[in-house]
Protein backbone atom coordinates (compact mmCIF):
# COMPACT_ATOMS: atom_id res chain seq x y z
CA UNK A 1 0.00 0.00 0.00
CA UNK A 2 3.27 2.56 1.18
CA UNK A 3 4.44 1.56 -2.84
CA UNK A 4 1.59 2.49 -4.36
CA UNK A 5 0.35 5.60 -2.02
CA UNK A 6 4.46 6.90 -3.06
CA UNK A 7 4.21 6.11 -6.78
CA UNK A 8 1.09 8.43 -6.97
CA UNK A 9 2.88 11.36 -5.18
CA UNK A 10 5.96 10.76 -7.37
CA UNK A 11 3.55 10.95 -10.25
CA UNK A 12 1.72 13.89 -8.76
CA UNK A 13 5.02 15.33 -8.49
CA UNK A 14 6.43 14.84 -11.85
CA UNK A 15 4.05 17.79 -13.23
CA UNK A 16 6.03 20.93 -12.45
CA UNK A 17 5.37 24.20 -12.77
CA UNK A 18 8.07 26.99 -12.18
CA UNK A 19 9.93 23.64 -10.26
CA UNK A 20 6.57 22.96 -7.93
CA UNK A 21 4.50 20.43 -8.15
CA UNK A 22 1.29 21.25 -10.68
CA UNK A 23 -1.12 20.75 -7.71
CA UNK A 24 0.38 23.66 -5.85
CA UNK A 25 -0.71 26.25 -8.04
CA UNK A 26 -4.30 25.01 -7.84
CA UNK A 27 -3.94 25.21 -4.25
CA UNK A 28 -2.46 29.15 -4.99
CA UNK A 29 -5.38 29.79 -7.28
CA UNK A 30 -7.88 28.43 -4.76
CA UNK A 31 -6.76 30.06 -1.77
CA UNK A 32 -6.48 33.20 -3.74
CA UNK A 33 -9.96 33.51 -4.84
CA UNK A 34 -11.03 32.73 -1.24
CA UNK A 35 -8.83 35.76 0.04
CA UNK A 36 -10.38 37.41 -2.73
CA UNK A 37 -14.05 36.98 -1.74
CA UNK A 38 -12.55 37.25 2.00
CA UNK A 39 -10.82 40.33 1.85
CA UNK A 40 -13.27 41.46 -0.64
CA UNK A 41 -16.31 41.63 1.85
CA UNK A 42 -14.01 42.54 4.89
CA UNK A 43 -13.14 45.78 3.80
CA UNK A 44 -16.68 47.03 3.22
CA UNK A 45 -18.16 46.18 6.04
CA UNK A 46 -16.97 48.51 8.36
CA UNK A 47 -17.51 51.40 5.67
CA UNK A 48 -21.05 50.30 4.79
CA UNK A 49 -22.42 49.59 8.12
CA UNK A 50 -20.95 53.19 9.46
CA UNK A 51 -21.72 54.92 6.34
CA UNK A 52 -24.66 57.59 5.80
CA UNK A 53 -28.23 56.61 5.45
CA UNK A 54 -28.40 59.28 3.14
CA UNK A 55 -26.41 59.33 0.16
CA UNK A 56 -26.61 58.37 -3.87
CA UNK A 57 -25.18 54.54 -2.24
CA UNK A 58 -26.10 54.65 1.69
CA UNK A 59 -25.19 52.47 3.82
CA UNK A 60 -26.97 51.90 7.46
CA UNK A 61 -25.53 54.75 9.68
CA UNK A 62 -24.22 53.07 12.88
CA UNK A 63 -21.90 54.37 15.43
CA UNK A 64 -18.20 52.93 14.81
CA UNK A 65 -18.80 51.64 18.45
CA UNK A 66 -21.81 49.32 17.00
CA UNK A 67 -20.26 48.26 13.82
CA UNK A 68 -16.83 47.53 15.86
CA UNK A 69 -18.60 45.05 18.02
CA UNK A 70 -20.23 43.53 15.35
CA UNK A 71 -16.87 42.97 13.47
CA UNK A 72 -15.02 41.91 16.25
CA UNK A 73 -16.99 39.18 16.98
CA UNK A 74 -16.74 38.27 13.32
CA UNK A 75 -13.11 38.50 13.28
CA UNK A 76 -12.80 36.50 16.65
CA UNK A 77 -14.60 33.91 15.60
CA UNK A 78 -12.26 33.41 12.47
CA UNK A 79 -9.73 32.48 14.76
CA UNK A 80 -11.66 29.87 16.69
CA UNK A 81 -14.01 27.67 14.07
CA UNK A 82 -10.74 26.67 12.16
CA UNK A 83 -9.67 24.30 15.06
CA UNK A 84 -12.60 22.29 15.19
CA UNK A 85 -12.81 22.11 11.25
CA UNK A 86 -9.03 20.88 11.38
CA UNK A 87 -10.68 18.43 13.93
CA UNK A 88 -13.43 16.59 11.90
CA UNK A 89 -11.33 16.86 8.56
CA UNK A 90 -8.51 14.70 10.49
CA UNK A 91 -11.14 12.42 11.40
CA UNK A 92 -13.84 12.29 9.45
CA UNK A 93 -14.15 14.24 6.00
CA UNK A 94 -11.20 14.38 4.61
CA UNK A 95 -8.88 17.74 3.59
CA UNK A 96 -9.76 17.70 0.22
CA UNK A 97 -13.67 17.91 1.09
CA UNK A 98 -13.23 20.21 4.02
CA UNK A 99 -12.24 22.52 1.82
CA UNK A 100 -14.54 22.51 -1.06
CA UNK A 101 -17.46 22.23 2.31
CA UNK A 102 -16.08 25.35 3.64
CA UNK A 103 -16.03 27.09 0.23
CA UNK A 104 -19.63 26.16 -0.39
CA UNK A 105 -20.74 27.73 2.79
CA UNK A 106 -19.07 30.58 2.31
CA UNK A 107 -20.39 31.19 -1.11
CA UNK A 108 -23.81 31.01 0.58
CA UNK A 109 -22.19 33.64 3.05
CA UNK A 110 -21.54 35.94 0.32
CA UNK A 111 -24.51 35.79 -1.79
CA UNK A 112 -26.88 36.27 1.72
CA UNK A 113 -24.46 39.88 2.35
CA UNK A 114 -25.15 40.79 -1.57
CA UNK A 115 -29.30 41.14 -0.47
CA UNK A 116 -28.28 44.36 2.27
CA UNK A 117 -31.02 43.02 4.62
CA UNK A 118 -30.10 42.51 8.57
CA UNK A 119 -31.22 39.19 8.97
CA UNK A 120 -29.12 38.13 5.47
CA UNK A 121 -25.95 40.31 6.90
CA UNK A 122 -26.02 38.25 10.02
CA UNK A 123 -26.62 34.71 8.58
CA UNK A 124 -23.86 35.31 5.87
CA UNK A 125 -21.61 36.22 8.64
CA UNK A 126 -22.17 33.33 10.23
CA UNK A 127 -22.37 31.36 6.93
CA UNK A 128 -18.65 32.68 6.43
CA UNK A 129 -17.42 32.14 9.91
CA UNK A 130 -18.33 28.16 9.90
CA UNK A 131 -17.29 28.20 5.96
CA UNK A 132 -13.54 29.75 7.19
CA UNK A 133 -13.62 27.17 9.75
CA UNK A 134 -13.87 24.15 6.96
CA UNK A 135 -11.90 25.95 4.25
CA UNK A 136 -8.67 27.74 6.73
CA UNK A 137 -6.45 24.87 8.62
CA UNK A 138 -7.50 22.01 5.67
CA UNK A 139 -5.87 24.11 2.59
CA UNK A 140 -2.06 24.10 4.30
CA UNK A 141 -2.53 20.33 5.42
CA UNK A 142 -3.22 19.42 1.87
CA UNK A 143 -0.39 21.42 1.21
CA UNK A 144 1.86 19.68 4.00
CA UNK A 145 0.18 16.03 2.71
CA UNK A 146 2.21 17.13 -0.33
CA UNK A 147 5.49 18.11 0.57
CA UNK A 148 5.82 15.04 3.36
CA UNK A 149 8.68 13.40 1.22
CA UNK A 150 10.10 16.77 0.26
CA UNK A 151 10.53 18.51 3.12
CA UNK A 152 13.47 20.79 1.59
CA UNK A 153 10.99 22.60 -0.78
CA UNK A 154 8.14 23.13 1.54
CA UNK A 155 9.96 26.76 2.62
CA UNK A 156 9.94 27.57 -1.18
CA UNK A 157 6.23 26.13 -1.79
CA UNK A 158 4.76 27.91 1.59
CA UNK A 159 6.10 31.76 -0.23
CA UNK A 160 4.54 31.00 -3.09
CA UNK A 161 1.49 29.95 -1.22
CA UNK A 162 1.71 32.81 0.39
CA UNK A 163 2.22 34.82 -2.48
CA UNK A 164 -1.30 33.75 -3.57
CA UNK A 165 -3.01 34.63 -0.36
CA UNK A 166 -2.02 38.29 -1.00
CA UNK A 167 -2.65 38.33 -4.38
CA UNK A 168 -5.89 37.53 -3.47
CA UNK A 169 -6.36 40.31 -0.61
CA UNK A 170 -4.77 42.74 -3.27
CA UNK A 171 -7.68 42.19 -6.05
CA UNK A 172 -10.21 41.42 -3.76
CA UNK A 173 -10.20 45.04 -1.99
CA UNK A 174 -8.79 46.64 -5.02
CA UNK A 175 -11.78 45.63 -7.05
CA UNK A 176 -14.63 44.59 -4.51
CA UNK A 177 -13.85 48.20 -2.78
CA UNK A 178 -14.38 50.00 -6.12
CA UNK A 179 -17.21 48.16 -7.32
CA UNK A 180 -19.20 49.08 -3.51
CA UNK A 181 -18.47 52.45 -3.42
CA UNK A 182 -18.85 53.46 -7.05
CA UNK A 183 -21.57 51.36 -8.09
CA UNK A 184 -23.36 49.50 -5.27
CA UNK A 185 -22.69 48.19 -2.25
CA UNK A 186 -24.66 44.58 -3.01
CA UNK A 187 -22.44 44.78 -6.21
CA UNK A 188 -18.99 44.29 -4.23
CA UNK A 189 -20.52 41.73 -1.58
CA UNK A 190 -21.90 39.96 -4.51
CA UNK A 191 -18.40 39.72 -6.47
CA UNK A 192 -16.72 38.50 -3.35
CA UNK A 193 -19.54 35.56 -3.79
CA UNK A 194 -18.61 34.99 -7.11
CA UNK A 195 -15.00 34.48 -8.05
CA UNK A 196 -15.62 32.13 -4.18
CA UNK A 197 -17.77 29.82 -6.31
CA UNK A 198 -15.91 29.94 -9.42
CA UNK A 199 -12.92 29.00 -7.44
CA UNK A 200 -14.51 26.07 -5.30
CA UNK A 201 -15.05 24.84 -9.26
CA UNK A 202 -11.49 25.03 -10.42
CA UNK A 203 -10.67 22.92 -7.22
CA UNK A 204 -12.79 20.27 -7.20
CA UNK A 205 -12.22 19.81 -11.06
CA UNK A 206 -8.99 19.55 -10.54
CA UNK A 207 -9.15 16.21 -8.73
CA UNK A 208 -7.04 14.14 -10.64
CA UNK A 209 -3.70 16.13 -9.43
CA UNK A 210 -4.24 15.11 -5.92
CA UNK A 211 -4.44 11.32 -6.09
CA UNK A 212 -4.93 10.08 -2.50
CA UNK A 213 -3.42 13.24 -0.98
CA UNK A 214 -6.66 14.95 0.99
CA UNK A 215 -9.02 12.33 0.76
CA UNK A 216 -11.30 11.01 3.26
CA UNK A 217 -9.32 9.04 5.96
CA UNK A 218 -9.79 5.86 6.72
CA UNK A 219 -10.89 3.67 9.27
CA UNK A 220 -7.95 1.61 9.97
CA UNK A 221 -5.15 4.98 9.77
CA UNK A 222 -7.34 6.76 12.00
CA UNK A 223 -7.60 3.60 14.77
CA UNK A 224 -3.78 3.75 13.56
CA UNK A 225 -3.08 7.06 14.56
CA UNK A 226 -4.87 6.53 17.65
CA UNK A 227 -2.79 3.67 18.62
CA UNK A 228 0.56 5.56 17.73
CA UNK A 229 -0.72 8.54 19.90
CA UNK A 230 -1.35 6.28 22.71
CA UNK A 231 2.24 4.29 22.30
CA UNK A 232 4.17 7.31 21.71
CA UNK A 233 7.50 7.07 22.11
CA UNK A 234 7.70 10.71 23.94
CA UNK A 235 7.70 9.80 27.90
CA UNK A 236 6.54 13.26 28.64
CA UNK A 237 3.18 12.54 26.66
CA UNK A 238 2.28 8.67 27.79
CA UNK A 239 2.95 10.31 31.30
CA UNK A 240 0.60 13.44 30.81
CA UNK A 241 -2.66 12.41 29.54
CA UNK A 242 -5.58 15.28 29.33
CA UNK A 243 -7.66 14.20 32.54
CA UNK A 244 -11.36 14.68 32.28
CA UNK A 245 -10.93 17.79 34.31
CA UNK A 246 -8.58 19.73 32.14
CA UNK A 247 -11.48 18.72 29.32
CA UNK A 248 -14.59 20.02 31.34
CA UNK A 249 -12.24 23.37 31.76
CA UNK A 250 -11.50 23.61 27.94
CA UNK A 251 -15.57 23.25 27.23
CA UNK A 252 -16.50 25.32 29.87
CA UNK A 253 -13.68 28.53 29.26
CA UNK A 254 -14.74 27.81 25.09
CA UNK A 255 -18.13 28.15 25.83
CA UNK A 256 -18.10 31.35 28.35
CA UNK A 257 -15.51 33.03 25.39
CA UNK A 258 -18.37 32.24 22.58
CA UNK A 259 -20.91 33.78 24.94
CA UNK A 260 -19.16 36.59 25.89
CA UNK A 261 -18.13 36.97 21.76
CA UNK A 262 -21.72 37.15 20.86
CA UNK A 263 -23.35 39.00 24.21
CA UNK A 264 -21.06 42.36 23.27
CA UNK A 265 -22.64 42.95 19.52
CA UNK A 266 -26.07 41.85 21.35
CA UNK A 267 -25.86 44.11 24.14
CA UNK A 268 -24.75 47.62 22.01
CA UNK A 269 -26.83 46.27 18.88
CA UNK A 270 -29.95 44.53 20.16
CA UNK A 271 -29.76 45.44 23.51
CA UNK A 272 -30.00 41.49 24.92
CA UNK A 273 -27.89 41.18 27.70
CA UNK A 274 -26.65 37.27 28.02
CA UNK A 275 -25.44 38.30 31.82
CA UNK A 276 -28.00 40.79 32.88
CA UNK A 277 -26.62 40.48 36.73
CA UNK A 278 -24.20 42.11 38.89
CA UNK A 279 -21.76 39.99 41.26
CA UNK A 280 -18.52 41.60 43.84
CA UNK A 281 -18.93 44.93 41.77
CA UNK A 282 -17.87 43.69 38.27
CA UNK A 283 -21.09 43.83 35.64
CA UNK A 284 -22.22 40.41 34.81
CA UNK A 285 -19.90 40.27 31.50
CA UNK A 286 -17.10 41.48 33.26
CA UNK A 287 -17.47 39.22 35.98
CA UNK A 288 -17.92 35.83 33.82
CA UNK A 289 -14.89 36.94 31.40
CA UNK A 290 -12.47 37.43 35.10
CA UNK A 291 -13.91 33.66 36.05
CA UNK A 292 -13.23 32.16 31.90
CA UNK A 293 -9.57 33.53 32.38
CA UNK A 294 -8.84 31.90 36.53
CA UNK A 295 -9.98 28.54 34.97
CA UNK A 296 -8.02 29.09 32.04
CA UNK A 297 -4.98 29.89 33.60
CA UNK A 298 -5.69 27.07 36.22
CA UNK A 299 -5.75 25.11 33.14
CA UNK A 300 -2.64 26.13 32.10
CA UNK A 301 -0.59 25.82 34.82
CA UNK A 302 -1.57 22.59 35.79
CA UNK A 303 -1.23 21.40 32.57
CA UNK A 304 2.34 23.02 32.25
CA UNK A 305 3.70 21.50 35.96
CA UNK A 306 3.03 17.96 35.34
CA UNK A 307 5.51 18.13 32.27
CA UNK A 308 9.50 18.12 33.24
CA UNK A 309 11.43 21.68 33.98
CA UNK A 310 12.77 22.32 30.51
CA UNK A 311 9.74 21.36 29.08
CA UNK A 312 7.56 23.43 31.16
CA UNK A 313 9.97 26.46 30.74
CA UNK A 314 9.41 26.19 26.95
CA UNK A 315 6.31 26.09 26.83
CA UNK A 316 6.44 29.30 29.48
CA UNK A 317 8.44 31.22 26.25
CA UNK A 318 4.97 30.30 24.23
CA UNK A 319 3.09 31.59 26.45
CA UNK A 320 5.17 34.69 26.94
CA UNK A 321 5.00 35.22 23.05
CA UNK A 322 1.35 34.63 22.82
CA UNK A 323 0.92 37.42 25.21
CA UNK A 324 2.72 39.81 23.47
CA UNK A 325 0.90 38.84 19.84
CA UNK A 326 -2.30 40.22 21.11
CA UNK A 327 -0.90 44.03 21.56
CA UNK A 328 0.82 43.61 18.06
CA UNK A 329 -2.79 42.42 16.40
CA UNK A 330 -4.90 45.08 18.80
CA UNK A 331 -2.86 47.26 17.02
CA UNK A 332 -2.32 45.87 13.32
CA UNK A 333 -6.22 44.98 13.01
CA UNK A 334 -7.15 48.77 12.84
CA UNK A 335 -6.74 48.36 9.68
CA UNK A 336 -10.05 46.88 9.27
CA UNK A 337 -11.71 49.32 11.72
CA UNK A 338 -10.69 52.92 12.80
CA UNK A 339 -8.50 53.23 9.71
CA UNK A 340 -11.36 52.87 7.07
CA UNK A 341 -13.00 55.05 8.87
CA UNK A 342 -10.20 57.58 9.21
CA UNK A 343 -9.26 57.13 5.35
CA UNK A 344 -12.80 57.75 4.59
CA UNK A 345 -13.73 61.01 6.99
CA UNK A 346 -10.11 62.69 7.35
CA UNK A 347 -8.03 61.78 4.55
CA UNK A 348 -8.34 64.11 1.74
CA UNK A 349 -8.63 61.40 -1.30
CA UNK A 350 -9.65 64.39 -3.89
CA UNK A 351 -7.90 64.10 -6.85
CA UNK A 352 -7.86 66.46 -9.91
CA UNK A 353 -5.27 67.31 -12.93
CA UNK A 354 -1.45 66.27 -12.77
CA UNK A 355 -2.32 64.81 -9.30
CA UNK A 356 -4.99 62.28 -10.85
CA UNK A 357 -2.49 61.83 -14.01
CA UNK A 358 0.23 60.56 -11.38
CA UNK A 359 -2.76 58.46 -9.66
CA UNK A 360 -3.45 56.44 -12.46
CA UNK A 361 -0.34 56.00 -13.94
CA UNK A 362 0.70 54.34 -10.54
CA UNK A 363 -2.98 52.78 -10.27
CA UNK A 364 -2.59 50.95 -13.63
CA UNK A 365 1.04 49.98 -12.76
CA UNK A 366 -0.56 48.64 -9.55
CA UNK A 367 -3.32 46.68 -11.27
CA UNK A 368 -1.82 45.29 -14.73
CA UNK A 369 1.28 44.65 -13.30
CA UNK A 370 0.76 42.01 -10.89
CA UNK A 371 -2.27 40.62 -13.46
CA UNK A 372 -0.15 40.16 -15.83
CA UNK A 373 2.21 38.31 -13.80
CA UNK A 374 -0.81 36.13 -12.36
CA UNK A 375 -2.08 35.01 -15.49
CA UNK A 376 1.55 33.85 -16.64
CA UNK A 377 1.67 31.63 -14.04
CA UNK A 378 -2.03 30.18 -15.08
CA UNK A 379 -0.89 30.01 -18.44
CA UNK A 380 2.01 27.97 -17.64
CA UNK A 381 -0.09 25.72 -15.18
CA UNK A 382 -2.39 25.10 -18.10
CA UNK A 383 0.28 23.93 -20.37
CA UNK A 384 1.49 21.27 -17.88
CA UNK A 385 -2.50 19.97 -17.11
CA UNK A 386 -4.35 20.62 -19.91
CA UNK A 387 -4.90 17.04 -20.87
CA UNK A 388 -5.68 15.90 -16.80
CA UNK A 389 -8.16 18.92 -15.66
CA UNK A 390 -9.32 20.42 -18.59
CA UNK A 391 -12.42 21.60 -17.05
CA UNK A 392 -10.73 23.68 -14.66
CA UNK A 393 -8.11 25.59 -16.52
CA UNK A 394 -11.01 26.29 -18.33
CA UNK A 395 -13.02 27.97 -15.01
CA UNK A 396 -9.91 29.70 -13.78
CA UNK A 397 -9.68 31.43 -17.75
CA UNK A 398 -13.17 32.31 -16.84
CA UNK A 399 -11.79 33.81 -13.68
CA UNK A 400 -9.55 36.10 -15.08
CA UNK A 401 -11.46 37.06 -17.63
CA UNK A 402 -13.77 38.47 -15.20
CA UNK A 403 -10.92 39.87 -12.73
CA UNK A 404 -9.27 41.50 -16.31
CA UNK A 405 -12.90 43.11 -17.07
CA UNK A 406 -13.75 44.79 -14.23
CA UNK A 407 -10.05 45.95 -13.61
CA UNK A 408 -9.86 47.55 -17.14
CA UNK A 409 -13.67 49.28 -16.34
CA UNK A 410 -12.31 50.47 -13.11
CA UNK A 411 -8.95 52.03 -14.95
CA UNK A 412 -11.44 53.19 -17.81
CA UNK A 413 -13.84 55.35 -15.43
CA UNK A 414 -10.73 56.92 -13.46
CA UNK A 415 -9.29 57.88 -17.28
CA UNK A 416 -11.78 59.52 -18.39
CA UNK A 417 -12.67 61.75 -15.47
CA UNK A 418 -11.97 65.19 -15.01
CA UNK A 419 -11.64 64.99 -10.89
CA UNK A 420 -12.03 61.62 -8.58
CA UNK A 421 -11.96 60.69 -5.20
CA UNK A 422 -9.94 57.67 -4.25
CA UNK A 423 -11.59 54.98 -3.02
CA UNK A 424 -11.73 54.16 0.79
CA UNK A 425 -10.59 50.52 -0.21
CA UNK A 426 -8.06 51.66 -1.92
CA UNK A 427 -5.41 52.20 0.64
CA UNK A 428 -6.11 49.05 2.31
CA UNK A 429 -4.66 47.03 -1.02
CA UNK A 430 -1.12 48.72 0.03
CA UNK A 431 -0.71 46.15 3.05
CA UNK A 432 -0.82 43.20 0.27
CA UNK A 433 1.46 45.36 -2.23
CA UNK A 434 4.30 45.78 0.43
CA UNK A 435 4.11 42.34 1.86
CA UNK A 436 4.88 41.33 -1.77
CA UNK A 437 7.31 43.66 -2.61
CA UNK A 438 9.20 43.60 0.96
CA UNK A 439 8.69 39.63 1.81
CA UNK A 440 11.69 38.12 0.01
CA UNK A 441 14.19 41.00 1.78
CA UNK A 442 13.14 40.49 4.97
CA UNK A 443 13.40 36.85 4.28
CA UNK A 444 16.64 36.88 3.20
CA UNK A 445 17.45 39.09 5.85
CA UNK A 446 16.37 36.75 8.71
CA UNK A 447 18.76 33.75 6.26
CA UNK A 448 22.01 35.91 6.68
CA UNK A 449 24.22 36.47 9.90
CA UNK A 450 21.89 39.55 10.43
CA UNK A 451 19.38 37.13 11.79
CA UNK A 452 18.21 38.40 15.52
CA UNK A 453 16.79 36.16 18.41
CA UNK A 454 13.12 35.62 17.91
CA UNK A 455 12.19 38.12 21.20
CA UNK A 456 13.68 41.26 18.90
CA UNK A 457 12.02 39.94 16.03
CA UNK A 458 8.94 40.86 17.92
CA UNK A 459 10.08 43.66 19.36
CA UNK A 460 11.16 45.11 16.18
CA UNK A 461 7.49 44.26 14.93
CA UNK A 462 5.58 45.84 17.42
CA UNK A 463 8.28 49.19 17.41
CA UNK A 464 8.35 49.17 13.07
CA UNK A 465 4.64 49.29 13.39
CA UNK A 466 3.90 51.45 16.03
CA UNK A 467 6.13 54.07 14.17
CA UNK A 468 3.26 53.54 11.24
CA UNK A 469 0.51 54.69 14.08
CA UNK A 470 2.70 57.33 15.13
CA UNK A 471 3.18 59.26 12.01
CA UNK A 472 -0.84 59.12 11.67
CA UNK A 473 -0.30 60.94 15.10
CA UNK A 474 1.78 63.68 14.15
CA UNK A 475 0.31 64.30 10.55
CA UNK A 476 -3.56 64.23 12.49
CA UNK A 477 -1.79 66.72 15.63
CA UNK A 478 -3.97 69.88 15.62
CA UNK A 479 -6.01 69.69 13.04
CA UNK A 480 -9.45 71.68 13.16
CA UNK A 481 -12.55 69.46 12.98
CA UNK A 482 -13.15 69.72 9.04
CA UNK A 483 -9.97 70.03 7.99
CA UNK A 484 -8.37 66.29 6.24
CA UNK A 485 -5.03 65.03 6.34
CA UNK A 486 -2.87 64.40 3.02
CA UNK A 487 -3.14 60.82 1.95
CA UNK A 488 1.05 60.38 2.29
CA UNK A 489 0.42 59.82 5.99
CA UNK A 490 -2.12 56.57 5.62
CA UNK A 491 0.75 55.24 2.68
CA UNK A 492 3.41 55.96 5.28
CA UNK A 493 1.41 53.86 8.32
CA UNK A 494 0.52 50.91 6.04
CA UNK A 495 4.34 50.64 4.94
CA UNK A 496 5.13 50.41 8.58
CA UNK A 497 1.98 48.02 9.61
CA UNK A 498 3.52 45.68 7.30
CA UNK A 499 6.80 46.17 7.89
CA UNK A 500 6.22 45.41 11.50
CA UNK A 501 4.22 41.89 10.11
CA UNK A 502 6.92 40.74 7.84
CA UNK A 503 8.89 41.24 11.38
CA UNK A 504 6.76 39.71 13.63
CA UNK A 505 3.84 37.58 12.08
CA UNK A 506 6.38 34.36 10.56
CA UNK A 507 7.68 33.76 13.84
CA UNK A 508 5.03 32.74 16.38
CA UNK A 509 3.43 29.52 14.78
CA UNK A 510 6.78 28.61 14.00
CA UNK A 511 8.27 28.34 17.75
CA UNK A 512 5.03 26.93 18.98
CA UNK A 513 5.74 23.64 16.68
CA UNK A 514 9.46 23.38 18.23
CA UNK A 515 8.88 24.22 21.30
CA UNK A 516 5.48 22.40 22.86
CA UNK A 517 5.57 18.74 23.29
CA UNK A 518 3.38 16.12 20.70
CA UNK A 519 0.31 16.09 22.97
CA UNK A 520 0.12 19.76 23.53
CA UNK A 521 0.80 21.03 20.46
CA UNK A 522 -2.60 21.29 19.21
CA UNK A 523 -3.68 22.89 22.44
CA UNK A 524 -0.72 25.61 22.25
CA UNK A 525 -2.21 26.38 18.51
CA UNK A 526 -5.36 26.84 20.13
CA UNK A 527 -4.21 29.40 22.49
CA UNK A 528 -1.79 30.87 20.14
CA UNK A 529 -5.21 31.52 17.79
CA UNK A 530 -6.86 32.20 20.86
CA UNK A 531 -4.89 35.46 21.06
CA UNK A 532 -5.04 36.25 17.83
CA UNK A 533 -8.58 36.49 18.07
CA UNK A 534 -8.28 38.38 21.54
CA UNK A 535 -6.27 40.97 19.39
CA UNK A 536 -8.60 41.40 17.07
CA UNK A 537 -11.36 41.53 19.10
CA UNK A 538 -10.41 44.13 21.06
CA UNK A 539 -8.78 45.82 17.92
CA UNK A 540 -12.43 46.17 16.80
CA UNK A 541 -13.48 47.24 20.31
CA UNK A 542 -10.86 49.99 20.18
CA UNK A 543 -11.36 50.83 17.02
CA UNK A 544 -15.08 51.43 17.25
CA UNK A 545 -14.17 54.78 19.47
CA UNK A 546 -12.28 56.43 16.88
CA UNK A 547 -15.40 58.91 17.20
CA UNK A 548 -15.53 58.90 20.86
CA UNK A 549 -12.38 59.80 21.95
CA UNK A 550 -11.56 62.22 18.81
CA UNK A 551 -14.74 63.78 20.08
CA UNK A 552 -13.23 64.22 23.58
CA UNK A 553 -9.60 64.60 23.03
CA UNK A 554 -8.55 64.44 18.97
CA UNK A 555 -7.48 62.18 16.42
CA UNK A 556 -3.87 62.25 17.32
CA UNK A 557 -4.52 60.97 20.76
CA UNK A 558 -6.64 57.94 19.57
CA UNK A 559 -3.73 57.05 17.12
CA UNK A 560 -0.73 57.73 20.02
CA UNK A 561 -2.48 54.89 21.89
CA UNK A 562 -1.69 52.65 19.01
CA UNK A 563 1.75 53.86 19.42
CA UNK A 564 2.45 54.46 22.76
CA UNK A 565 1.31 50.76 23.60
CA UNK A 566 3.19 48.65 21.30
CA UNK A 567 6.37 50.50 21.55
CA UNK A 568 6.41 49.55 25.25
CA UNK A 569 5.23 46.01 24.82
CA UNK A 570 8.30 46.17 22.19
CA UNK A 571 10.71 47.35 24.66
CA UNK A 572 9.56 45.18 27.31
CA UNK A 573 9.77 41.49 25.15
CA UNK A 574 13.16 42.90 24.11
CA UNK A 575 14.38 43.39 27.29
CA UNK A 576 12.80 39.99 28.39
CA UNK A 577 15.50 38.21 25.96
CA UNK A 578 17.97 36.88 27.87
CA UNK A 579 15.07 35.05 29.98
CA UNK A 580 12.88 33.50 27.31
CA UNK A 581 16.37 32.28 25.82
CA UNK A 582 17.16 30.58 28.88
CA UNK A 583 13.39 29.08 28.81
CA UNK A 584 14.03 27.98 25.38
CA UNK A 585 17.02 25.53 26.20
CA UNK A 586 18.50 26.13 23.55
CA UNK A 587 15.94 25.98 20.52
CA UNK A 588 16.55 28.39 18.29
Amino acid sequence: MNQTAGAVEQNFFDSKVLGHPSGLFVLFFTEMWERFSFYGMRVLLINFLTFSIINDNPGWGWSAENAGALYGTYAMLLYITPIFGGIIADRYIGYRWAVVIGSIIMTLGHAAMAVDTPFMLYAGLGLLVIGTGFFKPNMTSILSEMYKSFPEKKDGAYTIFYMGVNAGAFFGMMLCGYLAEKVGWHWGFGLAGVFMLLGTLQFWLAKPLFGTVGEVPSKEKRLADEAAAKTSTNEEDRRNPFTITDKILIVLTAVIGLLYAFNDPLSKIGNVNLFPFEAFGFDGQSFVILVALILFLYLVITRMMRYTLVIRHRMIAVIIFAFFTIFFWMSFEQGASSLVIFARDNVDRSLAGSSLTIFNVVNTLLTVVPLLIVSWVLFLLAKQTWHRIPMSNIVLAICFIGVWGVAIWMLYQEYTATSSEITVSWFSILNSFFIIAFASTVSKLWDSKYNPPAAVKYGMGLIIMAIGFGLLAFGSHGIASGVKVSMIWLVLAYLFHTLGELCLSPVGLSYVSKLVPGRMIAFMFGMWYLAIAIGSKLAAILGGQIENITKEYSLSTFFLIFTIVPVVAGLLVIALNPLLKRLMHGVR
